[in-house]
């Protein structure tokens, strides 16, 4: 970002006297709430930094960090002591200060929009690194960033500014929020969408090439019928010969070949009668492994619909959480999860993960469920029974999304997992629920 921009926008600045709230919204992002009029977000990408004004409705990921637990304590309900630009640089130091029960502290976060040395850091009173966002070593650059040590200055920049000027610094970030969510969202779609229609391919194909089940049913059928006709043949099948010629039941004749390993014409009848069994047991799999398939594929078709109606960056992420490392639980193939505002949200992606989720749900879990209609399962995995109700409807959104493909206006009951009834399957009975009104696509309203 300019050096120009980022005085004017110091400048602007002055007006803040508090902060309400800070946090980090994705990797390398901060924003900072000032008012419920001001969510500006300072993005902190090597290369590629800037300020914005905007607010998106909901974060997938809560990070706990140290620098963001430090982050939160030092700058939450925080006063600004004062914001100004550090060193003649593209360097913005906001000074707060925060009084606890027995002392105040006073906290330093230097946002330095200086290319490869972009960093947000965190610092004392005498310039004492207290956390950051990266932590530079000696030996990768010629300025250490290191907790407890004190952060040296940047190599002045080796040009003279140029002034642009900005007509309108409120109208100039919300701007600025705007294209950048935008570029970033196109890409987003671009990226995730080559991803779900190679993942479609490869399940349309294995569709494809399973076996017909009713081919297998007929095999079954014809060596059952074989098997019998042996039986009530027993003395004309002779086991030194290759070929039994016998008559069918509906008088045609018939021949049947004897395999090499059957030493008597009961051993061959039971050869029959488990190879038709086997035959039939296939089948029965082939339509469960379809059945699987063919709801895989709808949910993959519903996904790509979802991703292309994101209206913003933040709605494609929620539906790409990152693996979660450390956790020894094997995810269900049959069951999507989400994360919003930290906590884990579940959907069945068949009639198999439905069935899933009730069996594993928690009894206070919240449970989710379009209106009098089939639809994905949701469980909002929590002990708490009051959620926001930004989680409730981002979860309401998911079971809408990923259960019909048509616009309209739809109803999503919810309650505790205990007062779900298990029928058959994964169809239920329900009591002491409450309803959401969900727009496809559209805003949500209770």
């Amino acid at each position: 970002m300019r050096f120009s921009y980022l005085k004017q926008i110091v400048d602007y600045m002055q007006q803040f006297d508090r902060i309400v709230a800070v946090y980090r919204y994705d990797d390398s992002t901060v924003r900072f709430i000032f008012n419920h009029e001001n969510s500006w977000n300072f993005e902190m990408q090597r290369g590629n930094s800037t300020i914005s004004l905007g607010e998106t409705v909901n974060r997938g990921k809560v990070y706990q960090a140290p620098f963001d637990i430090l982050l939160a304590k030092r700058f939450n309900r925080s006063t600004i002591q004062s914001v100004k630009l550090h060193n003649n640089d593209k360097i913005i130091r906001i000074t707060v200060n925060t009084s606890g029960s027995y002392k105040s502290e006073t906290t330093i976060i230097q946002l330095e929009f200086t290319g490869k040395h972009t960093n947000a850091i965190l610092l004392d009173k005498d310039d004492i690194v207290l956390e950051a966002l990266r932590h530079i070593d000696e030996n990768v650059s010629t300025r250490s960033v290191r907790v407890g040590q004190k952060l040296g200055e940047l190599p002045s920049a080796p040009y003279t500014p140029q002034y642009y000027p900005i007509e309108n610094i409120r109208e100039f970030l919300v701007n600025e929020f705007c294209t950048r969510n935008k570029d970033k969202l196109q890409r987003l779609k671009k990226e995730k969408k080559a991803l779900l229609e190679k993942r479609l391919f490869q399940l349309h194909k294995h569709l494809n090439e399973l076996e017909e089940e009713s081919t297998l049913m007929e095999e079954s059928q014809l060596l059952q019928h074989n098997g019998h006709l042996v039986l009530a043949n027993l003395e004309a099948i002779k086991p030194y010969k290759r070929f039994a010629e016998l008559i069918n039941f509906d008088g045609s004749p018939i021949i049947l070949e004897l395999p090499f390993e059957c030493s008597s014409a009961s051993g061959f009848a039971n050869t029959l009668f488990k190879r038709s069994k086997k035959a039939k047991q296939k089948a029965i799999g082939l339509y469960q492994e379809r059945t699987n398939l063919e709801g895989k594929i709808r949910h993959h078709e519903l996904f790509l619909q979802t991703l292309e109606e994101a209206s913003n960056p933040e709605e494609i992420a929620l539906l790409f959480p990152e693996k979660r490392s450390g956790s020894k639980l094997k995810t269900s193939d049959s069951i999507a999860e989400f994360w919003i505002e930290g906590v884990k949200v579940s959907l069945g992606k068949s009639e198999k993960g439905n069935i899933e989720l009730l069996r594993n749900a928690k009894a206070k879990d919240i449970w989710m469920h379009l209106k009098d209609r089939p639809s994905a399962h949701v469980v909002i995995s929590t002990d708490k029974q009051q959620l926001p109700d930004r989680l409730l409807e981002a979860a309401a959104k998911l079971c809408v999304d990923f259960s019909v493909f048509e616009k309209g206006r739809y109803l999503v009951d919810y309650t505790p997992r205990r007062e779900v009834k298990i029928v058959e399957g994964a169809n239920v009975l329900y009591m002491n629920y409450k309803t959401l009104y969900v727009e496809k696509i559209g805003t949500i309203s209770t």
